[in-house]
């Protein structure tokens, strides 16, 4: 079998295509400051569902339909313990993603804030 290697140029065409969708869709998973929150209040561990709606000050309806969210998307992992939920998030990968974003937006907060073509967007 031989050994297929993938040229920038192929990653470039790729990304153009349908993958530049796809990874807008990933990270609009992420693009709700309620998940934000969920996932920072995960990244130091397990969370029960009555933990996290504590925590959030949040409609018990309202974080299980984020969690839903970012369980379908991926991002967490449920798991039943008698009458309670307990979530976890499925990837370190994901808490330094959440790390390297607040880092990154120390830096341009002020032009993030203000932008206002984020405003009004709709998707394409």
């Amino acid at each position: 079998m031989a050994l297929m290697t993938v040229t920038k140029n192929e990653e470039t065409t790729s990304f153009l295509g349908n993958r530049s969708q796809d990874l807008a869709r990933f990270y609009r998973g992420l693009g709700d400051p309620t998940r934000l929150k969920i996932l920072k209040l995960l990244s130091t561990g397990e969370k029960s569902v009555s933990s996290l709606v504590d925590q959030l000050k949040s409609p018990q309806g309202r974080v299980s339909s984020h969690l839903a969210c970012l369980r379908w998307c991926g991002f967490v992992v449920s798991e039943r313990r008698g009458r309670s939920v307990y979530y976890t998030i499925i990837d370190p990968k994901v808490i330094s993603l959440l790390n390297l974003g607040e880092e990154i937006f120390g830096t341009v907060n002020e032009r993030i804030i203000s932008c206002q073509m984020l405003d009004g967007e709709t998707t394409t």
